[in-house]
C-alpha cells in the first residue's frame, strides 16, 4: 500500500510538472527571443534620424559607429542607388545578410534572414517613395538563447523538488496508513501461535481503528472461550475421580496376583492421567511457547512395542518392528509421541479382527524420520475423513480422535500424516517426522495437549488384559 501510493504520487506529479514546465519553458524561450530581437529594433531605430537627413557615406558611417551596435559591428546600412541621386548603391558598416535577404526589405517588409552565427533583423527606411535603405543588425544566438538554459534549469529543479516533496508526503501518508495495518498483521500472527496477551492499539484511520477495535474484541472473546473451556476439561476430568474411587476399592479387593497387580497398577496409571489432565487443563496461558526437549524415537517404539505385543500375543496377532536398533532424536515430546503410536496402535487392536498382524518400520535420515504402522486388515475406506478431527467412522467406541493426534504430532514438526494400501494389505499409516525444523502450522497446544492427554486415558480402557508397566 505504501509503495502504491508512492508510486500514484509519483505519477501525478510528474505529469503535473510535465504539463507546466514543457509550456512555460517554451514560454521563456520565446520572452528570450523577442527580448533579443525587440533589442535589434531598437538598435536600428538608432539610425534612421540619419537616414532621414542624409545619405552621404561618410556621415553615415559616423552615425552608425556611434550607435552600441555598431561599436560591436553587429549593425549595418544599405543604401540604395537612386535614379537621380549622386551615388551608387553601398553598404556602410558590416553586412551578413544576403543580396535576396535585402532586396526582399527593399520592398518595404520588415524580415529575420538567418545567417551564420545567428540572425539577420533587416527594417526598411524610406528615403523616397520610390527608394528604400535597409538597417540591418545582426543578434547571434547568444543573445537570442540569453537566460534560457538558466530558466530552464530553475524550472528543472523546482520541479524535482515538488516531485521529491510529493514522494515523501505520500510516504508520510502512506507509512501512518501501513503501520497500523502491519501492527493488527504481527498481533494476529502472535494470536495464532497461542500469545493470548496481544492487543492492537487503536490508533490510524478510522477504518483500520474499527478493525484494531474489533480485533482486540475478538482477542479477549478467545480468551474468555479458552478460559471457559479449560474449566470445562478440568469440571469434566474431575468428575471421573468418582468411578476411579470404585474402581480402586474393587482393585484393592482383588487379593493377590499377577492379575491383581496388573489391575491396580492400571487403576494408578489412569488416575495420574487424570491428575495430568486437570493440572493441563487448569495451568494459565504462557506468554511463550515452552521449548520441546524431544525424545528418542527408536526407544520409545520399542518401549510402546513391549506394552502392546503383550495384548498381540493374548488376540494370536503377529506382530513385527524393524529399524528401532539406531537411537534417533526427535522434537517431539515423549508424552506427546507415546501419545500417538498408542492412538495408531490402538486402531489396528480396535479396527481389525483378532488374529490379523501388524507391523512397525522406522525409516530415519539426517531430515526426517518415518513411521511406518501397517496392518493385514481390512484397510480404510475414506483415508480424508480419518485424518479430519472427529469425521472417522471407526464405529461404537470410535471418537474420530485419534488420527488427528497423529497428524498435529506430525505437523508440529512441520512434517505430515498419509493413509495409504500396506503391503500387508490393510491399512498403512506413514507418519513423517521432520528434524530440520521446518515451517510449523500455527495451532493451540493446549487443547492439542488435552487431545493427547485423552488418548493416553484410553490406553488401559483397551487393554483389557495387561496394563502399562
Amino acid at each position: 500500500m505504501r509503495w502504491a501510493l508512492v508510486k500514484v504520487s509519483l505519477a501525478g506529479t510528474v505529469m503535473v510538472v510535465l504539463a507546466f514546465a514543457v509550456p512555460l519553458g517554451l514560454v521563456v524561450k520565446e520572452l528570450a527571443r523577442d527580448r533579443a530581437f525587440a533589442d535589434a529594433e531598437r538598435q536600428a531605430a538608432q539610425i534612421r534620424p540619419a537616414l532621414a537627413i542624409t545619405t552621404d557615406r561618410a556621415q553615415l558611417e559616423r552615425a552608425v559607429a556611434s550607435t552600441q551596435a555598431g561599436e560591436t559591428g553587429r549593425l549595418a546600412v544599405h543604401v540604395p542607388r537612386t535614379a537621380d541621386g549622386p551615388h551608387e548603391a553601398y553598404a556602410v558598416g558590416r553586412p551578413r545578410a544576403d543580396l535576396r535577404a535585402v532586396a526582399a526589405a527593399r520592398r518595404g517588409r520588415s524580415l529575420v534572414a538567418a545567417v551564420p552565427g545567428g540572425y539577420a533583423l533587416l527594417q526598411p527606411t524610406a528615403l523616397d517613395p520610390d527608394a528604400f535603405a535597409v538597417v540591418e543588425v545582426y543578434v547571434p544566438h547568444d543573445a537570442v538563447d540569453n537566460g534560457v538554459t538558466t530558466s530552464w534549469m530553475i524550472l528543472t529543479g523546482v520541479g524535482l523538488a515538488l516531485v521529491a516533496g510529493s514522494v515523501a508526503t505520500a510516504d508520510r501518508l502512506g507509512q501512518r496508513l501501513v503501520r497500523p495495518a502491519e501492527r493488527l498483521a504481527r498481533a494476529a500472527v502472535e494470536l495464532g501461535e497461542g500469545r493470548l496477551g496481544v492487543r492492537v492499539r487503536e490508533d490510524g484511520p478510522a477504518e483500520l481503528r474499527a478493525a484494531a477495535v474489533a480485533f482486540n474484541s475478538m482477542a479477549d472473546d478467545i480468551v474468555q472461550l479458552l478460559a471457559a473451556e479449560r474449566e470445562l476439561a478440568a469440571d469434566l476430568s474431575h468428575r471421573l475421580r468418582t468411578p476411579l474411587t470404585v474402581l480402586r476399592l474393587n482393585a484393592a479387593s482383588l487379593g493377590d496376583g499377577p492379575a491383581a497387580d496388573q489391575t491396580r497398577a492400571a487403576v494408578d496409571q489412569l488416575e495420574r492421567e487424570v491428575d495430568q489432565l486437570i493440572r493441563t487443563a487448569r495451568e494459565e496461558s504462557r506468554s511463550k511457547p515452552q521449548p520441546v526437549l524431544g525424545c528418542d524415537a527408536s526407544e520409545v517404539i520399542r518401549d510402546r512395542m513391549a506394552f502392546w505385543s503383550a495384548l498381540a500375543e493374548d488376540e494370536g496377532r503377529t506382530v513385527r518392528l524393524a529399524g528401532t536398533g539406531t537411537p534417533v532424536r526427535v522434537p517431539v515430546a515423549r508424552a506427546d509421541l507415546v501419545a500417538a503410536l498408542d492412538a495408531m496402535l490402538g486402531n489396528v487392536f480396535r479396527h481389525t479382527p483378532e488374529g490379523t498382524g501388524f507391523a512397525v518400520d522406522v525409516h530415519h535420515s539426517k531430515d526426517a524420520v518415518i513411521v511406518l504402522v501397517s496392518d493385514a486388515g481390512p484397510g480404510i475406506a475414506d483415508p480424508g475423513a480419518a485424518l479430519r478431527r472427529g469425521h472417522g467412522a471407526g464405529g461404537a467406541g470410535s471418537t474420530g480422535l485419534g488420527l488427528d493426534i497423529v497428524r498435529r504430532v506430525a505437523e508440529s514438526t512441520g512434517g505430515d500424516v498419509r493413509i495409504g494400501r500396506s503391503v500387508l494389505g490393510g491399512a498403512e499409516v506413514r507418519v513423517w517426522l521432520s528434524l530440520t525444523g521446518g515451517a510449523r502450522p500455527r495451532r493451540r497446544p493446549r487443547r492439542g495437549r488435552a487431545r493427547s492427554l485423552t488418548a493416553r486415558l484410553r490406553r488401559p480402557v483397551i487393554n483389557r488384559h495387561r496394563c502399562d508397566p
